[in-house]
């Protein structure tokens, strides 16, 4: 299974955003032939004011983001895993982020709704709160893709190893992470976190990022990129390079396989999550 990540500098102008992605999703499909592709965080909108995110969100199924990324898995015939988008809460004055999944006919085959906001302070005293705007999921979700079982995360969701422990439960064999990591937490632990999980879980872990900046109120915004594929022994097989692009790896289950068969980690818990 070939998959392609595509890496974004999203802003806050809609149209662009989607341009943007299409465009990347394309070259992705020109140069490399993916069977499956990922797309970023919010590809569809970043920074702003909430009231402007509000107003550019979608009603699931539905929406500009998502009808472009449903024609790409169509047109192309590819799996196309559309990072996340702001998807409208309906009677609320809140989004959720959002993971939609398309097969190669077009058709939906997933929804994700990131389960662990990002509400805290940095060490240069940046504030994020994403639970203002955000509703947060409770679902645990994997999905068939021809036979590769793939499980569903978003960026904070990283540093939470109970919910990666569970999809890997699940079957899953490949763990999706669209990202938007900030410039100071993603030099620090972005790559650690990423390959921990793959080590941990012994699953490929695939992680899309936003990279470069973007505009949030009055101030400005860095992202970190580096958007990378991990086999389950830890290495780092494909890796972005800095600004928008588009990276590719071949994805063998057999090596998950033969992973879980030399060090038999899911056989040798004995806690159970959470305790």
């Amino acid at each position: 299974m070939k998959c392609s990540l595509v890496q974004m500098n999203s802003i806050d102008d809609k149209a662009k955003n989607i341009a943007m992605a299409r465009a990347l999703i394309e070259q992705a499909v020109a140069e490399d032939r993916p069977d499956w592709v990922l797309l970023p965080e919010t590809f569809d909108w970043a920074g702003g004011t909430s009231a402007q995110r509000l107003a550019a969100a979608e009603i699931v199924p539905g929406g500009p983001a998502y009808l472009m990324c449903q024609e790409m898995a169509r047109t192309h015939r590819i799996f196309v895993h559309a990072g996340s988008i702001n998807e409208r809460v309906e009677g609320e004055n809140k989004v959720y982020n959002t993971s939609v999944v398309f097969d190669r006919d077009g058709r939906q085959i997933a929804l994700y709704r990131k389960i662990h906001l990002f509400d805290v302070t940095t060490p240069d005293g940046v504030e994020f709160k994403e639970s203002k705007h955000v509703k947060a999921g409770d679902a645990v979700v994997t999905y068939d893709c021809e036979g590769v079982t793939i499980g569903a995360a978003i960026c904070y969701d990283l540093r939470f190893p109970e919910l990666f422990q569970a999809l890997a439960t699940k079957g899953a064999q490949v763990i999706a992470l669209p990202a938007a990591f900030t410039m100071q937490t993603g030099k620090d632990h972005w790559e650690v976190l990423v390959r921990a999980r793959a080590i941990e879980t012994e699953t490929y872990l695939a992680a899309a990022g936003q990279c470069g900046a973007y505009t949030q109120g009055n101030a400005q915004r860095q992202t970190y990129g580096h958007s990378m594929i991990v086999d389950p022994w830890g290495l780092v097989v494909a890796r972005a390079s800095d600004g928008p692009g588009v990276v590719t790896s071949r994805i063998d289950p057999r090596k998950v396989q033969q992973v879980r068969a030399q060090i038999p980690v899911h056989q040798h818990r004995r806690l159970p999550f959470g305790a």
